[in-house]
């Protein structure tokens, strides 16, 4: 009787659960069938992967590059989930909208990879372009997330990518949102990272429950997290819910003007093409915004050409006698051509860094080449505490209007400027100092 009661609950339960699906429009299909490996193939690495009691098992194997056991089939639009267990030395990852060919790095994998990360890092869930631009969204963007990874257990991963939207779930909440163009159409992998030590060999990640829908495709409601947009110029739907608007529109110099005029310069600043460009062959002068602005988040492409010197400056302030301005500056630098680098103290003129004052943490994947587009973020908060990103990782913070911060003016070449960056409100400025850089995506969004 105990048999018949649990079947026909069984039985109850799955109906609900089909009629469930059909009402949201959902139309699932499993990738893995928990049989066999029909359906995927073996690429780059040459890691074990094996159906073992309806899992999917991945096997490290010593001194194998990177592999990764990819679908048959390539997916565009999707809503992805799955389950895995991983051993907490290891490092892996989902690969999905991914590609392999011969044109590219002889058939290296790349494309966007959904984090599996059990170190003290604590990056599970974030986006890493892998074999192309790296970190796209770490989870230094979304602190919280951090701990919904369980070390020791099943964890559920949910990647949604519809449009140019792509964002990440782990256990159900939400760790990364990245609006990019760059590949809309690839397969998806499982990823067994590359060991070099023995004792590292034979490690396992085991996956489970893989599931796809491609029809139908609703979006998870928005949410609060920071969100990376890689599209120039662009304010996506997440975005303008969050108060971000374009501070630069990306065609005219409404909004800009020069510094002590009302004009925009008619020499030396071109906007061609999305992006607004300091020529660096006659000085054309700053520009500043004609709005001041406080507690801001403020985002900013920019692109230098070799030994160029620029900066992006806050709290701007214009002098009385109608030249120059003062303004706390994030500094944009060839640091290894331009001469100013290795003035200042302890690297505080190097990039990323509040010039003069404050130097930006050296990360060599914070780094960009010369003529790539570097990305730059400036957080102030109502309490004063101020950050400096440089390509998706923070680099410095400090907290203007303490006691340290007045002792690092007293000892800089702004020690003899009264009240130093301590303006209520400033203008924001871009600067001309006599070099080709670019800038583009200037955004900004209130926080007081």
């Amino acid at each position: 009787m105990n048999k018949t009661i649990r079947i026909i609950s069984l039985c109850l339960l799955l109906s609900f659960q089909i009629r469930a699906q059909q009402k949201s429009g959902l139309q699932w299909e499993n990738l893995f069938n928990g049989k066999d490996l029909k359906g995927w193939h073996s690429l780059n690495g040459h890691a074990k992967y094996e159906a073992i009691n309806g899992e999917l098992v991945g096997t490290t194997v010593l001194n194998e590059p990177n592999s990764f056991l990819a679908t048959d089939k390539e997916y565009g639009d999707f809503i992805l989930e799955l389950e895995f267990k991983v051993d907490n030395s290891m490092n892996s990852g989902v690969q999905f909208r991914s590609e392999s060919n011969a044109t590219y790095m002889n058939g290296r994998v790349h494309g966007y990879q959904m984090e599996i990360d059990p170190s003290a890092r604590a990056w599970s869930g974030g986006i890493y372009d892998e074999a192309r631009r790296n970190w796209l969204y770490p989870l230094e963007y979304n602190l919280s997330a951090k701990k919904a990874f369980k070390r020791d257990q099943w964890n559920k991963y949910r990647i949604e990518c519809i449009g140019t939207t792509l964002r990440t779930w782990v256990n159900g909440i939400p760790c990364a949102h990245l609006i990019d163009d760059m590949t809309m159409k690839g397969f998806i992998a499982l990823q067994v990272h590359q060991v070099s030590k023995p004792e590292d060999a034979g490690k396992q990640i085991r996956f489970r429950n893989i599931r796809i829908c491609t029809k139908n495709l609703q979006p998870s409601a928005y949410d609060n997290i920071f969100v990376a947009n890689l599209i120039p110029n662009n304010i996506s739907a997440q975005e303008k819910k969050k108060g971000v608007r374009l501070l630069w529109d990306g065609v005219t110099s409404n909004g800009w003007r020069s510094v002590n005029k009302t004009t925009f310069p008619d020499k030396e600043w071109e906007i061609k093409d999305g992006v607004l460009s300091v020529l660096g062959k006659n000085m054309g002068g700053d520009i500043v915004t004609t709005e001041k602005y406080g507690a801001i988040e403020l985002q900013f492409e920019f692109r230098i050409t070799e030994g160029a010197n620029s900066g992006v400056k806050y709290f701007v302030t214009e002098n009385e006698n109608g030249q120059g301005s003062l303004g706390l500056e994030f500094q944009v630098l060839d640091d290894e051509k331009h001469p100013d680098a290795k003035l200042g103290s302890i690297g505080n003129r190097k990039q990323g860094s509040l010039y003069d004052l404050v130097p930006a943490i050296q990360l060599d994947a914070a780094k960009k080449k010369i003529g790539e587009w570097n990305s730059g973020r400036v957080v102030i908060y109502p309490d004063n505490k101020v950050e400096h990103w440089l390509n998706a990782y923070k680099v410095l913070d400090y907290q203007r209007g303490s006691q340290s911060f007045y002792a690092l003016v007293a000892k800089s070449k702004f020690e003899k400027e009264k009240n130093f960056g301590m303006a209520p409100k400033g203008y924001i400025l871009l600067q001309d100092h006599g070099n080709a850089v670019s800038f583009r995506s200037i955004k900004i969004k209130l926080l007081d």
